[in-house]
């Protein structure tokens, strides 16, 4: 009998080590360590209409700040520099309203390029050419151009801030 003790006893002691010790994984997201703080230099736009750059640029901050480790900071200070420009937003109608003349939905195409890049040695992070993004927005319940926009820049932000993540 106290043989079946001892080995359950050693049994239990093998099995909490090993549950203590952990697997290996994580819920961490892999953010690169060696970056500690992060300048967004104010997007461009090849766009008409005002702003889209502005909030696209805020939206992107305010994720950094939310969902990663680093920080915010001046040029000067940064160990990363992230720079882009908004190339196109395209609007699509998909079916319209007859009797409001209106389209049900629009679907919302922005299109922007960004780099990320290393201010200490100079290499380059992150850089892609030619980002997409799509939403839609539904007038005739009210939504409006500003609110898809708005949902637009939001994604695209994620997106970006997604990119900065270390490859597995």
């Amino acid at each position: 009998m106290k043989r079946v003790i001892l080995r359950l006893s050693a049994a239990f002691v093998a099995v909490s080590a090993v549950g203590l010790s952990g697997c290996g994984y994580s819920t961490a997201r892999p953010f690169r360590s060696d970056i500690q703080s992060i300048h967004v230099e104010m997007f461009h736009s090849k766009e008409f209409r005002r702003e889209l750059e502005f909030r696209l640029s805020e939206a992107i901050v305010k994720r950094i700040e939310m969902d990663t480790p680093y920080r915010i900071a001046t040029q000067r200070t940064a160990d990363a520099l992230l720079t882009g420009e908004v190339l196109s937003v395209e609007n699509r109608s998909f079916g319209d309203d007859f009797d409001l003349d209106r389209p049900r939905e629009i679907g919302s195409t922005v299109t922007v390029r960004f780099r990320l890049q290393d201010m200490r040695t100079g290499e380059i992070l992150v850089e892609r050419p030619r980002f997409v993004y799509q939403t839609s927005y539904i007038p005739p319940v009210g939504e409006t151009f500003t609110q898809g926009m708005t949902r637009a820049l939001d994604g695209m932000a994620e997106q970006i801030v997604e990119t900065m993540e270390s490859p597995w």
